[in-house]
């Protein structure tokens, strides 16, 4: 009896088919060496088996169509295709080595061309600059002298501020001001009294003449030219906007009354207030009276304000000064 040894290299019967599921007991056949069990084999697409979505057969149905027309190119049998798996190749680094030296020489290059750059917009920055200066020179050529005067009148004024800010910090003489204060609102209670509104309609007037009584208290304008100035003031009131006598001599009276020696300040006081009795009797023989006049809210004269502001800043000042030097002995 003899046993018919199939042959290894037979295509016709492959041992491993791909569309049949072995059963999971061993099965053994017989080869040149001698018997050896047979592991089964699962196909992927009778993994899947259990899976009733159509669609999911569909694509592996398609993925074993194209897995069988790629083996069907190849000459290896088909019982040895699933020995046949190809191993992913190492990934090969050393060109990497090379891709980095050109990026060295590249990145130096560009540092290269940075540094051009930058020298070339500085060179530009400065010619930009030059040109800026010539323009202005040539513009400053013919308006210069303007903006000069300008700029230093504004220089004047602000620190003649700043002087007149620490002189009244450091020396502003309370006890006078406050008594030009006093003298100079008796003359202009006396003046509202006599004629109402007198100080609300000229308050220019009364600040030009409270100005040119500092300007002579400090030395600035000599005596002369203190009383030339006064007269100017009355002869304004009088003749150019046609005041009567008691409106038209109140300013003159306000800053005599407050800067004047002292007998000029009782004397200033006793004629101003002849002159509005006087006034006051003509209008009252007249058949005029006071409260035909519409009165109004009184605004205070800008130099009793500044006069009252002075006072203020120095009260402050030494109070302020006081309560550090006592902080800083406690």
């Amino acid at each position: 009896m003899s046993t018919a040894i199939p042959s290894l290299l037979s295509p016709s019967k492959p041992p491993f088919p791909s569309t049949k599921l072995r059963p999971l007991r061993p099965q053994f056949r017989r080869n040149l060496i001698g018997f050896s069990p047979i592991p089964p084999i699962f196909p992927l697409r009778k993994r899947f088996a259990l899976n009733d979505n159509d669609t999911a057969g569909d694509v592996l149905n398609g993925f074993d169509e194209a897995e069988k027309e790629a083996r069907g190119k190849g000459t290896m049998p088909e019982r040895f295709r699933y020995l046949a798996k190809e191993v992913p190749a190492p990934s090969v680094r050393w060109p990497w080595f090379v891709v980095l030296a050109f990026l060295i020489y590249a990145w130096r290059a560009v540092l290269f061309e940075l540094s051009n750059w930058k020298n070339a917009a500085l060179a530009i920055a400065r010619f930009i600059g030059y040109v800026a200066k010539y323009a202005f020179a040539v513009v400053y050529h013919f308006i210069g002298s303007p903006i000069t005067f300008s700029i230093r009148c504004m220089e004047d004024l602000f620190y003649t501020v700043r002087a007149c800010y620490s002189w009244i910090i450091g020396n502003a003489p309370v006890p006078d001001l406050t008594i030009i204060i006093v003298l100079a609102s008796i003359v202009l209670a006396i003046a509202e009294a006599t004629v109402p509104n007198s100080i609300n309609s000229q308050p220019y007037v009364l600040t030009v003449s409270g100005l040119v009584g500092y300007a002579a208290v400090r030395g600035y304008i000599s005596e002369p030219l203190f009383w030339t100035l006064l007269l100017g003031v009355y002869a304004f009131s009088k003749f150019l906007k046609k005041r009567d006598d008691v409106s038209a001599a109140m300013p003159v009276a306000a800053v005599l009354a407050g800067v004047g020696e002292p007998w000029v300040r009782v004397l200033v006081i006793i004629s101003y207030t002849a002159l509005s009795i006087y006034q006051y009797s003509n209008s009252l023989s007249e058949g005029k009276e006071v409260g035909e006049v519409e009165t109004r809210e009184m605004k205070l004269p800008i130099p009793l304000l500044l006069a009252a502001l002075a006072i203020g800043l120095r009260v402050a000042a030494k109070w302020a000064g006081y309560r550090h030097l006592t902080w800083m002995i406690v």
